[in-house]
């Protein structure tokens, strides 16, 4: 791939720019139409392309859901979907530290898998860039098992972002960032009516940057393209096509450094620079790029009954280089004396002439594909029946997704065969550069391609009587899940064919005073690939969950406060006391359970976020989720003093990340003869900062700092023997000019 070309994308954006402000029709005003995201004082709302696929409002849903806005996220110096999550509870929003490799978020202590207008993006492993916030319009999380509304996945919940379409009238924004360690971006954000009764409505987005990292030899690249068309050929029928193209260049944030050095001192006290970096610049790449079209349909049949639609097609790659400190294959210490003894290669106590900091290093080349194409139908409508009051959602899903990923790792970089010139002393870093590309060639290995393919049907009715609100849903799914060895190798295919019931159900009443207590039950299912013992099929995993708490809406002032406790039950997981290479039968299960809290408030000239979340998990092996903090709290505030200082804000964030705990199981330690240990993450506690100031309409500057006291500190260690530094402080002036 070739690096991004800095003119080409000043030469677009300013293109896109130059035409809208060309426009026939640059100075046209049009009214909002109810297709537009709703924003409201505390908190946005769900929309019909949604996380919930329903724009009923947050306090009459029995399940929990938060929304974090665009405008919200850059107030408190968000700059990647990571950060966008770190005010809302249930979630980890920087589960890996600094990361330029993906987004690592967990919802409830599980992987959050991903979807963008309701449809899952992200499939295999750095084979697309990571998604830009400034191209959204907001992100909504749903927490607990979601399989009624999108069939297989996670049981924590899901991330779900809102893309940016035209609206019907004429806006644009000009948003650019300087920060620290040489941060740039441009971002452009253009809104035109295209004719005279605007049934013809444009949008493009555009972002570039050209930025460093905590991590010297580490940069964070990108292009973004977004442009938009909505054709409304009646005041019935709108028809929404979205663009997307990104071609990111960086290199990847995680060094994979030993616990020793990181997590615990060295044999002599000390500890190594966090941003110590453990590749080769001239190697280490990951090159990604991404195309998608999604058309989103919405349809009002009658009165009564809307017909929406989102289809994606999508198409991704990437090149992925690294080298990074080899893993012992012990699990404990990672340096290379000890790499040498552990492997007979050097008698115990004979001097090896290397430095207790020396790594051997492990090289590794990906190239990954994947290919997407999805359509969800769903007809929504409102009916009664007596005194009931349905809200009928009847919907219709098809996916297939193609993934492959390729690869050469030559571990140890020679060291085990006498070859030492690739070696790397983490405390005085001399860089050596990367094997031969021949090298690689002769171990690369063409692995078999992953492909999925998903038909689901489901049915969802809301029940309104007086004031409660009954939720029932249900889903069938079949799933063929296969992979395909595109070298003839028969013996690589492996096909799964499962099929799924999935169901759920709620109950609210709203009482008049705001409070609206609920209890509500999901579940959910994710294919697993391979046989049992015996030769059988793997049955998928199964997930269910009670929870119950209560929403409240404050009738004396603008606010939502939400409580809930959950717990979750997973079966069909690995055997705990197989052993490694073993064929484990199902019989391993897992329980999460939490309290979590959110509110949103404003009080006079000042907004108020606040969210904790007590999570208590335990894995297949009785142990504690690994590297999934236990507790977690923030709390940000803004002051708006409109009539001391108009157009001044300054506000303030607290959060507070609690320690968590990697332990090695039992299978794993009897087959390596090791004995049981665990390695535990001290928590930690992050203060942000925001100074703004808007001129006029037009004109707004703003200044944040996230990290505040630079704080050193690591997210979560691994029993595999490696730590995740976490985000140094980050300080980014902006100045953003609307028209």
């Amino acid at each position: 791939m070739k690096p991004i070309n800095n003119g080409f994308a000043y030469s677009a954006i300013a293109a896109a720019l130059f035409m809208s402000m060309s426009s026939a029709h640059a100075e046209q005003e049009q009214q909002p139409t109810e297709n537009d995201i709703e924003v409201v004082e505390v908190i946005g709302s769900v929309s019909r392309f949604g996380a919930t696929k329903s724009n009923t409002p947050i306090v009459e849903t029995s399940r929990s859901v938060s929304i974090e806005s665009l405008k919200d996220a850059l107030e408190k110096g968000s700059l990647n979907l990571s950060q966008m999550v770190t005010y809302l509870p249930g979630v980890t929003g920087e589960t890996f530290g600094f990361a330029t490799r993906s987004d690592n978020i967990t919802i409830r202590g599980l992987r959050a898998p991903r979807y963008r207008d309701s449809i899952q993006e992200q499939f295999g492993n750095y084979n697309a860039p990571r998604t830009e916030i400034f191209t959204l319009e907001q992100v909504e999380v749903l927490r607990g098992p979601a399989s009624v509304l999108y069939g297989q996945g996670s049981p924590g919940g899901i991330v779900n972002y809102v893309s940016k379409t035209p609206r019907s009238e004429n806006f644009g924004q000009v948003n650019a960032q300087v920060g620290n360690f040489d941060r740039r971006q441009l971002g452009v954000d253009i809104n035109r009516v295209l004719n005279d009764d605007a049934s013809l409505q444009g949008r493009f987005v555009g972002v570039y940057r050209d930025s460093g990292t905590q991590i010297e030899q580490v940069n964070d690249d990108t292009l973004v393209l977004m442009p938009s068309l909505t054709f409304m050929p009646s005041e019935e029928t709108s028809l929404t096509f979205i663009g997307l193209y990104q071609d990111s260049d960086v290199d990847t944030a995680a060094q994979f450094i030993p616990v020793q050095g990181t997590l615990t001192p060295l044999a002599d006290g000390s500890f190594l620079n966090s941003n110590v970096y453990a590749g080769e610049s001239d190697f280490n790449k990951l090159e990604t790029k991404s195309t998608q079209i999604t058309v989103l349909l919405e349809h009002e049949i009658n009165n009564d009954f809307t017909l929406h639609g989102t289809a994606l097609w999508r198409d991704g790659e990437g090149d992925y280089h690294q080298a990074w400190p080899t893993f012992n294959p012990t699990l404990r210490g990672r340096y290379l004396n000890e790499l040498l003894v552990q492997n007979g290669v050097v008698p115990p106590g004979v001097p090896t002439g290397f430095t207790d900091t020396t790594v051997a290093r492990t090289f590794h080349q990906a190239d990954n594909e994947f290919k997407q194409y999805a359509l969800d139908l769903r007809l929504s409508g409102e009916i009664d029946t007596g005194n009931l009051s349905h809200e009928i959602l009847v919907g219709a899903q098809y996916q297939d997704v193609e993934t492959d990923s390729n690869f050469s790792r030559l571990t140890g970089g020679g060291v085990l065969q006498g070859d030492f010139r690739y070696i790397l002393d983490l405390a005085n870093p001399v860089y050596t550069g990367a094997p031969e590309q021949a090298v690689f060639d002769a171990i690369y290995q063409d692995r078999p391609t992953n492909l999925v393919e998903d038909i689901g049907i489901y049915l969802s009715d809301q029940i309104s009587i007086d004031n409660w609100r009954i939720t029932l849903g249900a889903r069938y799914d079949q799933v063929d899940n296969k992979t395909r060895s595109d070298i003839g190798n028969a013996a690589e295919n492996v096909a799964n064919d499962d099929s799924a019931l999935s169901l759920s159900g709620g109950v609210l009443y709203q009482f008049d005073n705001g409070l609206s207590p609920y209890i509500n039950y999901s579940e959910s299912f994710e294919t697993v690939v391979g046989l049992t013992d015996t030769g059988a099929q793997l049955d998928p995993q199964e997930a269910e969950q009670i929870e119950f708490g209560a929403k409240y809406e404050p009738n004396n002032f603008p606010g939502l406060f939400t409580l809930a406790y959950f717990e979750i039950d997973i079966n069909n997981l690995p055997d705990p006391n197989a052993l490694p290479g073993q064929q484990g039968q199902q019989n391993g299960e897992a329980t999460l359970k939490g309290f979590e809290f959110e509110g949103r408030f404003t009080l006079g000239e000042f907004n108020f976020q606040l969210a904790y979340t007590d999570l208590d998990t335990e894995d297949q092996d009785g142990l504690q989720l690994s590297a999934i903090p236990d507790t977690s709290a923030s709390a940000w505030v803004v002051w708006q003093p409109e009539e001391l200082l108009p157009g001044f804000r300054v506000g303030t964030g607290v959060r507070h990340v609690g320690e968590s705990v990697s332990a090695i199981n039992n299978g794993i330690a009897t087959a390596l003869r090791l004995s049981p240990f665990e390695y535990v993450t001290p928590d930690y506690t992050l203060v942000d900062l925001l100074i703004g100031y808007s001129f006029n309409e037009n004109f707004d500057i703003a200044l944040n700092v996230r990290n505040l006291a630079d704080k050193d500190y690591q997210t979560g260690c691994l029993f595999r023997g490696d730590c995740f530094p976490g985000v140094r402080r980050t300080v980014n002036a902006s100045i953003t000019y609307s028209f």
